[in-house]
């Protein structure tokens, strides 16, 4: 089956703690809410510690147009996307050699938090020597769940071109889409929650001679997946586009949502693949905040370790979005896990939706 090979992140400039964005949003949105104490405790509430932004605080604080947001997205994304392409195909701690730029057959670029035509994939082959027919797979819109559904078009083809190396690339820049001017509660949680992030992800087929690639002993190799949108759901996550730029949809809802819709759903995914919950050992979820986290446990009924790795993730680097599965997923390649062992990645997003994806490790 289709195997993750290599996995590598970018960390953005400027560290943010929770504490200053606690003081800038009280800066920027005490004179819209009359309760504003009570709605900041949202910042120390959800565990967030640290955060990353391509932009320093000051510029915050300054009004963009959505012309100057978007300017800044594109130039972020390319860099930083190159250099998690970079990172990912010459990480040592994975691979046996470097993979070279020409070996892979397609990009999956993900994203939410920019518009680019040519999109940022070409851009970044314009920069780096990949070969002129890579395939470029770019996919917008699918927000928290893109990083996951990357994974699962990663394998789907794959699984067509048994010998393709491809890599997934997420590139999510949530703070330039903040709107200092949009007083609401859903901005107000997003602005304590959402940070920028960049990774990047090697999946290849059967046919890639794994052991002459892979410096670990056992790779998580992904056996099935599947994609699944809720009815009557598109007001719970996503954007508002108005003339400024992206205005955050961010139903107080969505923790609910998770504990009555997730359990079946992932019951019906495993009973598919003669699996149950007790078989699985490791979860990979995306973390979209502390509330989706502790949701998780009490849907699925698991043991809150199992979201240990998810919570520090979160904990350091806040919700990017697309990218955040897969800093969790890096995380989980570190570790020598035994072959054989089960894992189940799971991500939810607009629509409202989840990707989940099963996989198991094997030498």
């Amino acid at each position: 089956m289709p195997t993750i090979l290599s996995a590598a992140e970018v960390i953005p400039p400027y560290e943010i703690r929770q504490e200053q964005a606690t003081l800038l949003a009280r800066e920027l949105f005490s004179d819209s809410f009359t309760d504003i104490d009570r709605l900041l405790r949202a910042f120390p509430n959800g565990q967030i510690e640290t955060r990353y932004f391509v932009k320093d605080l000051s510029w915050y604080r300054e009004r963009h147009t959505f012309e100057e947001k978007n300017k800044a997205y594109v130039e972020e994304a390319v860099k930083l996307g190159k250099a998690a392409i970079e990172k990912c195909l010459h990480n040592s701690q994975f691979l046996k050699r470097p993979i070279a730029y020409e070996e892979i057959d397609a990009i999956f670029f993900i994203s939410s938090t920019g518009i680019a035509t040519p999109s940022i994939e070409a851009r970044i082959m314009n920069q780096l020597p990949f070969g002129p027919h890579t395939k470029r797979i770019p996919i917008w819109g699918l927000g928290c769940a893109g990083g996951a559904s990357g994974l699962s078009r990663a394998f789907e083809y794959c699984l067509a071109f048994p010998e393709a190396k491809v890599i997934v690339v997420s590139v999510e820049l949530c703070s330039l889409t903040f709107q200092p001017n949009d007083a609401t509660k859903s901005n107000l949680i997003g602005t304590s929650l959402f940070s920028d992030g960049i990774a990047c992800v090697l999946v290849c087929g059967d046919a890639c001679k794994f052991n002459k690639i892979g410096q670990k002993t056992a790779y998580p190799s992904i056996l099935a997946v599947e994609s699944s949108l809720m009815p009557e759901s598109l007001d719970v996550m996503g954007w508002d586009v108005k003339n400024e730029g992206l205005f955050v949809i961010f139903s107080r809802d969505i923790p609910h949502i998770i504990e009555k819709w997730l359990k079946p759903t992932v019951k019906n995914f495993l009973k598919k693949n003669h699996l149950s919950l007790k078989m699985i050992d490791y979860l990979i979820a995306h973390p979209g905040g502390k509330k989706v986290l502790d949701a998780y446990i009490k849907s699925l009924e698991i043991a809150s370790s199992m979201t240990d790795l998810s919570f520090q993730v979160l904990k350091h680097y806040g919700n990017m979005s697309s990218a955040t599965i897969l800093y969790v997923l890096r995380r989980y390649l570190e570790m020598d896990i035994q072959s054989g062992s089960y894992g189940l990645c799971t991500a939810l997003g607009p629509g409202f939706s989840s990707e989940l994806l099963l996989l198991r490790w094997q030498e």
